[in-house]
């Protein structure tokens, strides 16, 4: 974890007070939620409205509506690949318009892949021909990551991105629990600070990836548990977010009326 600001420690509650500088890892973000944030309009200055992102076997599929003089229904289908400069490329090998192949419309409508993204306007995109180019260290929102960024491909319903040679150490490490150990630097989380960090997060599921958000990750806290270990480090166990109870309220505290009675048994624990 990289600091974004000298003086600021890289905290959870701030995805922007930090980047993830990864040597060897592998990961995935989910399509159609990349599709939701670029909705949002938080690509400022496109043309596109109604976007929706899906996977179309080993390519990504995008429609949406495009406002050129007229509002048009449009649909691009292109491939996936990383670059030399540790952006995605995205080779459209489809563009059409109203249903219609677009090579038929050209005369009349004149649109090309460029209309659809208007990349003077917005950061992270950049459109050659038939290729779209995305940063997305400048396009995606924090926290953000660099690397070198070796194989970029589509995992239904996933987008999967490899950084540096870690195909290999991914098979070696399958049968391992999924788990992030932090250590060194300062962190902040909470109302918690942690100097020389020792903390090891683990995954209580079962599945393939570590299920950790930090839009909600205090919730995660509050149905796992925590211990210390000998070292003063901590071990936090966290479940995925799907399984998180739908009742706020359930988290057991600690009452004054149980601290007065030093007889009385440690209150329950909450069911997992």
């Amino acid at each position: 974890m990289i600091r974004t600001h000298r003086n600021v420690n890289p905290t959870f509650d701030d995805p922007e007070s930090f980047l993830l500088d990864i040597k060897t890892g592998v990961i995935r973000a989910n399509i159609g939620d990349i599709g939701n944030f670029l909705n949002l309009g938080n690509v400022k200055g496109s043309p596109l409205r109604n976007i929706a992102l899906v996977a179309d076997g080993d390519q990504i599929k995008l429609s949406g509506t495009l406002h050129k003089l007229i509002s048009l229904p449009v649909e691009l289908i292109g491939s996936v690949a990383a670059t030399g400069d540790n952006r995605i490329q995205v080779h459209v090998t489809k563009l059409s318009v109203l249903k219609i192949p677009l090579k038929g419309l050209l005369g009349g409508l004149n649109v090309s892949v460029s209309d659809l993204f208007e990349p003077k306007g917005i950061a992270g995109i950049e459109v050659s021909g038939n290729d779209i180019f995305l940063d997305t260290l400048k396009l995606l929102p924090p926290p953000h990551i660099r690397g070198q960024l070796a194989k970029v491909r589509v995992f239904s319903p996933d987008i999967e991105e490899v950084y540096g040679n870690a195909e290999e150490a991914v098979t070696r490490v399958e049968q391992w629990r999924n788990f992030l150990r932090l250590s060194d630097g300062t962190i902040d989380f909470g109302k918690l600070t942690m100097h020389h960090v020792d903390i090891t997060m683990v995954d209580l599921s079962n599945d393939a990836w570590f299920d950790l958000d930090l839009n909600n990750y205090q919730n995660q806290l509050v149905n796992g548990y925590t211990r210390m270990t000998p070292e003063a480090g901590l071990q936090i166990f966290m479940p995925d977010l799907d399984t998180l109870p739908k009742n706020k309220g359930t988290a057991q505290n600690i009452g004054l009326e149980w601290l007065k009675h030093r007889n009385l048994p440690p209150p329950p624990s909450k069911e997992r």
